[in-house]
């Protein structure tokens, strides 16, 4: 079997290699502290046997034997040694990851793919200047991954075509729903659509116009529903004959609705505190009660993940 590495066993390096264990590939972790590196096998055994208990489990394989498949190391040389694939889960610091990767420029060979999990700084920003940097790629999951499939893979201008390729193949192999994005922007595409909703949301609440509970709903019962098995472009497609129909009789009254919208908000003052009341309300801002409603969601979106996979093969 190939193998993948995954650089520090934070939360996203964990996820990535039960992912990459459930699709059956050899998985190292690696990290410079043996100690951390034993506490997150164990947290990956105690979710994978929770999850086989609720029928979750994602794979063909047992739990027992999607743990075999994971190893551990401390020595970066080792690690990299007959790896096709590394995937870098350190905290979001630039300079951090860029000293990582000039390492690994160093010691792997040419076919190998090195990957960053970064959510926000540009592939030009980390690769630019590495002597593999055809072989570097983004390829930032959404949190949780092992829940939610979405995986975007953002190329440095100097990518090589074969590594973006070979990423996007990779990812589909492991159940995971990988996009390309032709070319890096900041924000990727996830945030820079999460970002205009949470804009318009604060200026909904901020001027008055409903309570930050309700607008909540807006978006769990109305909008999200939709958009959890259909995108907005297929949206237009489906709410018209075809999206030019759609265009005809809607483009006058969206651009009036979209010319009203305020500048980019502060997200400080007023209305944070007024959002952040409501919210703290309904989950207070204690480590228990917000872990529990981290469960929650997780469950949620497991059902989800389950019902879509359903979905897609009636």
């Amino acid at each position: 079997a190939d193998f993948f590495i995954f650089f520090f066993s934070g939360l996203i390096g964990r996820s990535w290699a039960m992912v990459f264990a459930a699709g059956g590939f050899k998985v190292k972790l690696y990290d410079i502290a043996q100690q951390q590196l034993m506490s997150a096998l164990e947290n990956i055994r105690q979710q994978m046997k929770e999850m086989e208990k609720l029928g979750v489990l994602k794979g063909a394989l047992s739990a027992e034997q999607q743990l075999a498949l994971i190893s551990v190391c401390t020595d970066l040389k080792a690690a990299v040694e007959g790896a096709t694939f590394i995937q870098e889960c350190t905290p979001e610091n630039l300079e951090l990851k860029k000293k990582i990767f000039s390492q690994l420029d160093l010691i792997v060979d040419n076919n190998v793919i090195l990957s960053s999990s970064t959510s926000c700084l540009l592939p030009s920003k980390l690769f630019t200047g590495l002597k593999h940097v055809k072989q570097c790629i983004v390829s930032h999951p959404v949190n949780p991954p092992y829940f939610v499939p979405l995986v975007e893979i953002v190329p440095h201008p100097e990518t090589d075509a074969s590594t973006t390729e070979r990423t996007y193949a990779l990812m589909k192999k492991i159940g995971q729903s990988p996009v390309k994005l032709n070319r890096e922007v900041e924000g990727f595409v996830l945030n820079r659509l999460q970002y205009a909703v949470i804009s318009e949301a604060w200026r909904l609440v901020g001027e008055g116009v409903i309570s930050p509970t309700d607008l909540d709903l807006v978006m769990s019962d109305g909008l999200g529903m939709r958009y959890a098995f259909i995108g907005p472009l297929e949206t237009m497609h489906l709410n018209a004959e075809g999206v030019s129909n759609y265009c005809e009789r809607y483009a006058e009254g969206m651009k009036l609705v979209l010319n009203t919208f305020g500048p980019v908000p502060e997200f400080s003052g007023e209305t944070a505190q007024k959002v952040n009341q409501a919210l703290s309300e309904k989950i207070p801002v204690v480590p228990k009660v917000l872990d529990a409603r981290r469960k929650w969601r997780d469950e949620c979106l497991t059902g989800l993940a389950k019902l879509k996979t359903q979905m897609k093969s009636d």
